[in-house]
């Protein structure tokens, strides 16, 4: 597992999601700020979701990131908030008012056995044929979900029936994430 970020690498990531998301808003293009802290250009996945009103916004991210961190984050942020199909793009009105909450992730572990999944320290991805769903660990968290009921809506996000979690040919990955926000 990576280190763990410091509260000022934190802090510094959420800026640059706040002001990637207000710059890719008014110009479509997100904002890239070079960054010299070691932790901020290892190569690590993460996500970026936007909030307003205590609702998601919108939520993207990668489990592998061909850019350093700080960049991904940049990525991430701007397509949270333009290119999440669930919502539509964000305008300059919504500028006024939203929050960031961005998960940095550990490396994929594939398991056989989904009791090894622990409800609030691992997020799930899964895979049958050509659906693939993902799940961070704080969804289960806020939802009060037990590992079966976050295993069923992992496969619902998915596109799958709610128990195909349960089938030899599904493949089941664990991942943690360290969560941080300005909320």
């Amino acid at each position: 597992m990576d280190q763990p970020l410091t509260e000022p690498q934190q802090a510094i990531l959420l800026a640059i999601a706040r002001k990637s998301i207000e710059t890719c808003v008014l110009t479509g293009k997100p904002y890239i700020e070079p960054r010299e802290e070691k932790a901020l250009n290892a190569r690590r996945g993460c996500f970026v979701s936007i909030k307003q009103d205590q609702q998601l916004r919108g939520c993207i991210g990668n489990f592998q990131s061909e850019w350093p961190l700080h960049r991904e984050v940049a990525e991430m942020a701007c397509a949270a908030a333009t290119k999440d199909p669930r919502f539509y793009p964000m305008a300059e009105t919504d500028l006024a008012d939203f929050q960031i909450e961005i998960s940095v992730l550990s490396a994929l572990e594939k398991i056989t056995d989904p009791n090894e999944i622990e409800v609030g320290v691992h997020g799930i991805y899964l895979e049958k044929a050509f659906h693939r769903g993902v799940l961070l660990p704080q969804v289960a968290v806020e939802h009060h979900w037990d590992r079966t009921t976050f295993l069923n809506q992992t496969c619902i996000k998915a596109g799958l029936p709610a128990d195909a979690w349960d089938c030899e040919d599904t493949d089941l990955y664990i991942f943690s994430a360290q969560v941080f926000g300005d909320a």
